[in-house]
């Protein structure tokens, strides 16, 4: 167990890990930027996919941020287990060079390995958890090892943290109950990243159109419903297939760089998100700094982020969706009183209030004798 020397030292380095595609990224280098703000280094080591020239160009723009990058596969990935022990020995290579004060994991594996330096591991969502909400069964036999190895690395951490309360709840379920002390951290967003311009009768929606968990085709179905466009941004490949998703009366945007969504966001008067799993949801923050009203799902973790600051909807419901839109649509006293409860909302969750509390989780952490599971070999059958 560590000392308890590093009582009252403040943080001043953290390596962090990230997937490069989706909202983990984003989250990744907000947290990073407020964390500049504070005068933390971050060191950030990237999984996945490449890191793109837009990618790269946004991570030059932090003060003090240094990329690792690496290709290796994702632990929710198929056949991943010889890449995650790989890159579990390249991120323990990387602390020993480094020296950080705090390990802050993106993902559940690699929170087994035994780091010298206190491990927090930050929960954006899981397999299993996925699995139950959108295909409304448990998960099959062949993600056994995958809920191993995420219930193995979650044990070992010394913090589990979630951006909800439902899906801290989710990890209970499907990998507890032996889980170190958890915490709720909501995610943010810059709120001068978006504006408002003169809005136009529209829905906007965001997300892969061939994605069970993001329902787009509820939205398929209600738009010949509405006497309004739906415009819809995301790409339209699924990576695995290759199969290309056909929008019939939506109007795809295909994939968007993050000032070309703003620009989106901005002039759309709704903004819907009709999800059957969304542990936070980043998009609907971000369309509502963007003074959009929002439509979403009727799930836990929105219904707690949001309260009364949205319309909500089943995600089967399909009459109700196209009452909720068209409701908001016909009413711009409503509407314009849905938008700034949403904005209300969302500027209440800032990045400089998530540092802050990430900062405080930290320096518990370094004040306290730390725990390490001796001989936890990752990836091993």
């Amino acid at each position: 167990m560590k000392s308890t020397q590093a009582r009252g030292r403040a943080v001043r380095r953290v390596l962090m890990t990230t997937d490069t595609v989706g909202g983990v990224w984003t989250y990744a280098l907000e947290l990073c930027r407020a964390f500049a703000d504070a005068g933390v280094q971050v060191e950030l080591a990237t999984l996945g996919e490449p890191v793109t020239v837009p990618q790269a160009g946004e991570a030059a723009a932090v003060p003090g941020l240094r990329l690792h990058e690496s290709t290796y596969r994702l632990e929710w990935m198929d056949a991943p287990w010889k890449d995650v022990r790989a890159s579990g020995e390249w991120l323990l290579a990387l602390e020993e060079v480094l020296a950080p004060d705090v390990i802050h994991l993106n993902g559940y594996a690699h929170g087994a390995l035994p780091w010298r330096a206190p491990s927090v591991v930050v929960a954006h969502s899981c397999v299993l958890s996925w699995w139950e909400a959108v295909l409304r069964e448990p998960a099959p036999p062949r993600y056994a090892r995958y809920r191993r190895e995420v219930q193995r690395g979650l044990r070992a951490v010394d913090r589990v943290v979630a951006p909800s309360a439902a899906m801290l709840g989710a990890l209970e379920r499907h990998y507890g109950p032996l889980l170190p002390p958890t915490c709720v951290i909501p995610n943010a967003r810059r709120a001068d990243s978006f504006t408002a311009a003169p809005k136009e009768l529209f829905v906007l929606a965001a997300g892969r159109l061939w994605d069970e968990a993001k329902n787009l085709s509820a939205l398929e179905a209600v738009a010949p419903r509405l006497g309004c466009p739906v415009r819809v941004a995301g790409e339209l490949r699924h990576p695995g297939s290759g199969k290309v998703a056909r929008a019939r009366n939506t109007e795809p945007l295909g994939p968007l760089s993050p000032e070309a969504l703003a620009a989106w966001m901005a002039r759309a008067a709704i903004y819907a998100m009709p999800v059957r799993y969304e542990p936070f949801g980043l998009s609907a923050l971000e369309a509502a700094l963007s003074g959009c009203a929002l439509v979403l799902g009727d799930i836990p973790s929105l219904r707690e982020v949001w309260r009364d600051a949205a319309v909500f909807v089943h995600p089967e419901d399909l009459d109700g969706l196209t009452r909720a839109l068209r409701g908001l649509l016909e009413d711009g006293a409503h509407r314009e009183r849905m938008a700034a409860k949403a904005r209300a909302r969302a500027l209440t969750w800032n990045p400089r209030r998530m540092a802050e509390d990430y900062l405080r989780l930290y320096a518990t952490l370094r004040a306290w004798p730390v725990r390490h599971p001796a001989g936890l070999a990752l990836g091993a059958p």
